[in-house]
């Protein structure tokens, strides 16, 4: 059986409960609660069958071990994504050409979160992440992705240069970001099955990432900060694909 994992906060555990709610196991929420949001929680536990547990904050501050919990935590068995390779999401029914976002290591959550939540507003396809030296979808990345993490698929991958390959093969684009990169985001033609790729926090994109790439891009800076963070970077770079997408 798979094991249980911890979520944590309203807007994640709402989202759950809408979106996939056979993977809630129980919830456990602040008895001193009594506002709408908790109520909220409380009815769709009630329409889902799922059992709700009035408790007091020492106990709620164990489960989720002292973390910003806003009073309500749930137990859930790992979520069951929807697409579980590229290729279903490449021979799936899309509405559009094949639209990615791929990370290359990076590590903190709530990147991660803020990343997922990005690319759903953004209409990204999938999120696709290598296996090792990359953060998963943990409590803090779903409550960062504020549901995000249970809409937009999220594919890792043991290989990720070879996965870069075999989207190539596939006839998508796969540009990559680097503040050495060769032409402007502004400047490029960025339509058409597309695969975007940024790197983690502090060292960017890979050696052996930046190769396989078709051609780097880069995000003008006009002032004295030299480099984003990566969720901002993804917000910027995949913003203008998507503006480029409607313009066309």
């Amino acid at each position: 059986m798979s094991q249980s994992q911890i979520i944590f906060g309203f807007h994640p555990i709402i989202s759950q409960l809408r979106q996939s709610s056979r993977s809630i196991q129980e919830i456990y929420l602040d008895s001193d609660r009594n506002d709408p949001r908790a109520k909220e929680i409380i009815e769709l536990a009630k329409e889902n069958n799922i059992r709700i547990l009035m408790v007091d904050r020492a106990r709620l501050d164990g489960i989720a071990s002292q973390s910003k919990h806003q009073g309500v935590v749930a137990k859930i068995v790992p979520l069951v994504i929807p697409y579980k390779t590229v290729e279903d999401i490449l021979e799936s029914d899309l509405n559009e050409p094949a639209f990615f976002l791929i990370l290359d290591g990076v590590e903190d959550p709530h990147n991660l979160g803020a990343c997922l939540r990005v690319a759903d507003g953004m209409g990204v396809h999938a999120v696709i992440a290598p296996k090792d030296r990359a953060v998963g979808l943990n409590a803090t990345v779903r409550k960062v992705a504020s549901g995000a993490a249970e809409s937009v698929p999220f594919i890792v991958v043991t290989n990720l240069a070879r996965t870069i390959r075999d989207l190539k093969e596939q006839g998508v684009l796969v540009v990559g970001t680097a503040e050495d990169g060769a032409e402007s985001l502004y400047e490029s033609n960025l339509s058409g099955p597309i695969a975007v790729v940024l790197g983690s926090e502090g060292s960017g994109l890979r050696r052996l990432t930046r190769d396989v790439c078709d051609f780097l891009i880069k995000i003008p800076m006009l002032g004295a900060v030299e480099s984003l963070n990566v969720s901002v970077a993804s917000g910027i770079v995949l913003s203008e694909i998507r503006r480029q997408r409607l313009k066309s």
